[in-house]
């Protein structure tokens, strides 16, 4: 029996190590990214490239998204500018699967959209960064019905660590930035408790050893904390990126009545080093503007 076909529509940090593994599992695979340069080494391994997302979309069973942010979803799902999006050109039964960190608010509407034009949304955030998306050891965390999972399931498997299913759609969208507005928070704290080590006179990489082996310390802490040692800021997820998510955290709380105080906190770092160039920098990079200070 032959694979479902796929598309995806994003091919950046996350999204190309996405599709990759996708090949390697033997799926039919269909590619759309704004740029279509980011698609060629895709190319190479057997996927169809796409011009349009509307392009990509056209006959495949599932249709996963990895952008930005709520704008580029958006354009991509319901086109602009007089172009088609991908639902537009999904087929009658299609599952489509936002798998990007947006807001709930979006989720919901485009849920409606979905269900409107006759085909299903999951709302699969992941949990990970580059090296698990080129592992295929992500963790999805998902919400919609449970009859759409089901089906989605061999496809999510194939870049799969973990598949959670949470409950109605949005519920995946709400725990994702409660679990990155909790990683935001500690990034900027670090950046600042880290800055203070280097200040103090301590052996940093003593004081470090200490955090990272008690109760401070996280797979998070260790790994940011190498990055802002070595100064290297190779993209494992991007600066600007984090700070667009606290902003949705901060929003999506607002709505419960959350006031979510160090959210606002390590946005106003994020912020000064988006200001400062380092915006397209790993997300440690945060770091830069507070030691400089």
């Amino acid at each position: 029996m032959s694979k479902p076909s796929v598309a995806i529509l994003g091919l950046g940090t996350m999204g190309s190590g996405m599709a990759a593994n996708l090949l390697k599992a033997g799926f039919s695979l269909t590619v759309y990214n704004r740029t279509a340069a980011k698609a060629e080494p895709l190319a190479h391994l057997g996927a169809q490239i796409a011009s349009t997302p509307a392009e990509a979309a056209r006959g495949a069973d599932f249709i996963i998204s990895m952008l930005a942010d709520d704008t580029a979803s958006r354009t991509v799902w319901l086109g602009t500018d007089g172009n088609s999006g991908a639902l537009e050109a999904a087929r009658p039964g299609a599952i489509l699967i936002d798998s990007s960190t947006v807001s709930p608010a979006w989720i919901e509407e485009l849920g409606a959209a979905a269900a409107a034009h006759g085909v299903e949304l999951l709302d699969a955030p992941v949990t990970g960064s580059r090296t698990q998306a080129e592992s295929g050891q992500l963790n999805f965390l998902v919400g919609g019905s449970e009859s759409a999972l089901a089906s989605a399931t061999p496809v999510l498997q194939a870049m799969a660590k973990e598949i959670i299913y949470l409950g109605p759609l949005g519920s995946g969208a709400k725990l994702k930035l409660i679990n990155n507005f909790i990683c935001g928070v500690q990034v900027a704290s670090l950046a600042e408790g880290l800055t203070w080590i280097e200040r103090s006179g301590l052996n940093r990489d003593k004081a470090l050893e200490v955090l990272k082996s008690g109760a401070p310390g996280s797979p998070l802490l260790g790994a940011i904390s190498a990055r802002m040692t070595s100064q290297n800021y190779t993209v494992n997820f991007l600066l600007k990126l984090m700070c667009k998510d606290l902003l949705y955290a901060q929003n999506a709380a607002a709505e419960t009545g959350v006031d979510l105080t160090t959210a606002a906190n390590a946005r106003a770092l994020f912020e000064r080093a988006i200001q400062q160039g380092h915006a397209e920098q790993d997300m440690s990079a945060v770091i830069e503007p507070i030691r400089e200070k």
